[in-house]
């Protein structure tokens, strides 16, 4: 009996932080900040039309607004130069909410496939005004 309830008691410990995490994301059309980590003092804002340039794997950082979501984790993402696809994996969210007038900067690798370019976002934070 005392393993069943030690044994319940650390499944329910390692499940909360999974259920937190689920929380937050993308709530703009279609939908049915960084505290620690390496900042590389190189890493400049780029642009849109700029990372569709850039060779793939290159990193880039991005300042715009996410506008729709395309499907399960891949999103439009828009600035003053263009519009790209951004992969944002659920726990890149991070609790934190965003809807198409929040502008955010993301962080992220180019993905260049033979005929599609794409943002493999790594953080993503919420630019206060």
């Amino acid at each position: 009996m005392k393993k069943i309830t030690t044994l319940s008691g650390i499944i329910a410990m390692v499940s909360m932080p999974l259920i937190a995490a689920g929380q937050g994301g993308f709530t703009g059309p279609s939908v049915p900040t960084q505290k620690s980590g390496y900042k590389d003092p190189n890493a400049a804002v780029t642009t849109v039309t700029h990372a569709k340039s850039l060779p793939d794997d290159s990193r880039v950082i991005l300042r715009g607004k996410i506008t729709k979501r395309v499907s399960d984790d891949m999103y439009k993402f828009q600035d003053a130069t263009g519009v790209i696809d951004v992969d944002i994996d659920q726990k890149r969210w991070n609790g934190l909410s965003v809807s198409p007038q929040d502008t955010v900067e993301i962080q992220g690798e180019v993905d260049k496939d033979w005929n599609s370019v794409e943002i493999d976002v790594k953080h993503l934070r919420k630019i206060v005004p």
